[in-house]
Order: structure tokens, then sequence, then C-alpha cells
């Protein structure tokens, strides 16, 4: 196979063997979903789907529970990518054991295994893999898996990098936890596990680390990942992505068709992007699955993971003192982003990387959710804590917090 340039040519629709570089939230190199021998770009028959025809028709859906169903089993009809350009169908039967999925930090879904299915089950196996793929039991990733136990097809969904577990069984494995980063998923590990990848791309891939990602790395060639947003939390937050380019389906778009390679249509002359493709499977459910994600709440902080009394500290130096609150404005999900504010790198100390490779080249004031539960923070995960946060903005703004001061700031960051 003819393996292209790092620098993936997006403005044609994607095909099989053509802009490799284009990895998207890939995953999936170890378990994926799946149950019956069919066709359907979307899901196994033993799933409750829409049809495919209705949604592409723009029958009425249910809102948000179809939005569910496209968050957590809509491919978009990638599987040809995966399956027929980067072979990864191939690699996980062949070599990608429980073990090692669950090591490169992909997810199981405890609902979807019977009783006693892990203590039987042999984690060294493959064949256990492909096994949790037929069960529909592998996050985010959609798999077609013969009567004989082979992987005839696979694909991933937005749950791939959006959705984790609760570990409830054990590490990796418990109930789904739709909108939360997936901050162990290393998504470039696991892409460069095909064999149809050049050596320089693998390179590149594999420098990334858990829970980062790079959706222009196969538009132009620059290696700056970021970490993993939440997808909860966004109801009343104007635009989404760190640089604001912009709203919920926005992103949704141009994921689905440039990085999970959907058979779809996304066009932004600002970033040279013209792709039409028919069918659309992207762009006839983009409403419902932004009615889904927007009705994901932040969840609240464990019970006891915070002090309370400083905490209250914390949140007057926030409005006052310390000035978080200038552009984490309470009362608009703590962004100045639904003013139309965006900032230069400079104005908050940032890398300018990520702003120079996209049309705003400024960075919108990331609405503040659920910070405990995803570090680290800032685009590029540069800040390993949120002592590190505070630590950054006291530095560069001069704001001469004590240390109780910061560490007051930090108990209320952890309560938000």
């Amino acid at each position: 196979m003819r393996v292209p340039s790092l620098r993936a040519q997006q403005l044609q629709p994607p095909k099989p063997g053509a802009s490799l570089a284009t990895l998207s939230l890939v995953s999936l190199a170890a378990t994926l979903l799946a149950c019956a021998d069919h066709r359907s770009p979307t899901a196994p028959a033993s799933r409750a789907a829409p049809a495919l025809e209705a949604l592409l028709a723009g029958a009425p859906l249910n809102v948000p529970a179809q939005g569910q169903y496209i968050f957590r089993h809509w491919t978009f009809g990638d599987e040809p990518f995966w399956t027929d350009t980067l072979h990864l169908n191939q690699v996980v039967e062949a070599a990608v054991s429980p073990a090692t999925a669950l090591a490169v930090g992909l997810k199981v879904d405890a609902d979807r295994l019977p009783p006693g299915f892990l203590a039987g089950a042999d984690l060294t196996s493959p064949a256990t893999t492909v096994e949790l793929l037929r069960r529909d039991a592998v996050v985010g990733v959609e798999a077609v898996v013969t009567a004989d136990r082979h992987i005839k097809s696979l694909g991933i969904t937005c749950a791939l990098c959006h959705s984790t577990v609760d570990n409830s069984v054990t590490g990796g494995v418990g109930r789904r936890l739709d909108g939360w980063p997936n901050r162990d998923l290393n998504v470039g590990a696991i892409v460069a596990l095909s064999p149809a990848l050049p050596a320089a791309v693998k390179a590149v891939f594999n420098s990334w680390g858990p829970g980062k990602y790079d959706a222009e790395f196969n538009r132009d060639g620059i290696n700056s990942p970021v970490v993993l947003p939440p997808a909860f939390g966004l109801h009343g937050v104007a635009l989404e992505t760190y640089t604001g380019e912009g709203p919920v389906s926005y992103w949704n778009d141009y994921v689905a068709v440039t990085q999970m390679h959907g058979h779809g249509s996304f066009s932004d002359p600002a970033l040279g992007i013209a792709i039409q493709q028919t069918p659309d499977r992207v762009t006839p459910v983009l409403p419902v699955l932004r009615a889904y994600q927007l009705s994901l709440n932040t969840p609240p902080p464990p019970p006891g993971s915070f002090d309370p009394a400083a905490a209250e500290r914390g949140q007057a130096l926030f409005n006052a003192t310390a000035r978080c609150a200038n552009c984490h404005i309470p009362s608009l999900a703590f962004t100045d982003v639904n003013l139309g504010i965006l900032h230069d790198p400079a104005e908050t100390g940032m890398d300018p990387v990520r702003a120079s490779r996209l049309k705003n080249h400024q960075y919108r004031t990331t609405p503040l959710r659920a910070l405990w539960q995803h570090p680290p923070y800032f685009h590029d995960g540069s800040a390993a804590t949120l002592l590190d946060v505070v630590g950054h903005y006291d530095r560069f703004f001069g704001l001469g917090l004590s240390p109780q001061e910061k560490a007051d700031l930090v108990e209320y960051l952890k309560s938000l």
C-alpha cells in the first residue's frame, strides 16, 4: 500500500489508502464493540438502533435519547478507514489482548458482560478481546465479528475519547460515564499499531502520550497535541474547542469527517477544507448529537474531596483579589466567550502554537467544570495540578498570593 505524505490533503473526500496521517479519535486497537455479521456502518444487529433511512431522511427523533445512541454507537460510516486503510481489525485480532487494551486506556462497559465473565476469561489472549467486541463491551468501538470469531470490520465513535467508566468492577471496567474525557486513552500509541503507517508518522503518534490528541496534524503536519476535553457541562457555552472555532456541532462535524473519517460533509473555507460525500451520515444526526451532549451535566465533586471552609475563602479570592472572575465569569458558565471575547496567547502566558494553527489565532476562556476529574490542565496539559494552574497566573499577573491563598483557591476550583 502506498503511504501518503504527512500533510494529508483533506480537500477531497477521504478514501481507503489515502490520508493515513489522519488518525482521529482513533483507538481501538484493542477492543471494539459488536455482535453479529452485520453490514450497517453503525451498530450490531443486536442493539436497538434508529433506522438509518429515517435518520438520513430527517424523520423526527427522540431527543436526547437518540443522541445518546449516536454518541455511543454511531460511527458515521468510518469503518472503511479503520478496517481497509489502517487494518486495525487485523492488528486487534492477532495481537491485542484485554490486558494490552486496558494498558493503553481503552475502557470496558461492564453492563455488556455476563456475571463472572472476567474471572473466567484469559485476559492475555487477543481472542478474549474479540469476544469483548462481539459482546459490544468496548467503549467507543464498533466491530462486526463473524460467526467464526473474526473481526470483519471496525469503526470508532464519539465515546472513544469522550467517555470513560466508573471502575466499579476493576480499573478500566465499569459503567459508562458519557462526556467524561478519557485521560487514560493513548490515542497515538493505538493508531501507531497500524501496519500501514510509515515510521515517521508512528513516531509522532507515539510522542503524544495518554489523554492527548492532535486534530490538526493530518491537515498541517505540525505536532502539537492537546488534552482531550470533557463533553459535559457545555449547556450555555457559545463556542466549543480551546480556540473557539465554532459551536458544538461545528466541532462534531469537523471530527466526524476529517478525523474519524466518517462518510459525511464538512466545509470551512478558512481552513481550506471542502468535503462533500453522499450519502451524508454526519449532518443529519448533528442536532440530536448536540442535544445529548448539552444534556450531560457537570458531575459534582466526590464527597469529602475538598475543604468547604477553604473553598469559601477561595471563592472570595476568585471573584476579587485573584481576578479569576474577570474572564471566568461565574454567571456565564465560568467563561467570557459568550460575550464574544477571545484572548491572544500573550494575554495569559499561553503557548501560542495551537492558536496559530487555527483561524482565530486566539484562545477561548475555558469553562470551569469538574476540574477535579480531568487533570492535567491548560490546552496543552502543561499544568499537572490545580496548584500549578494557580501558580502560573500568580506569577504571570504578579498577584502576590500567599501559600494559604493559593491553597484556598485550589479548594474552590475542586468544588466546581
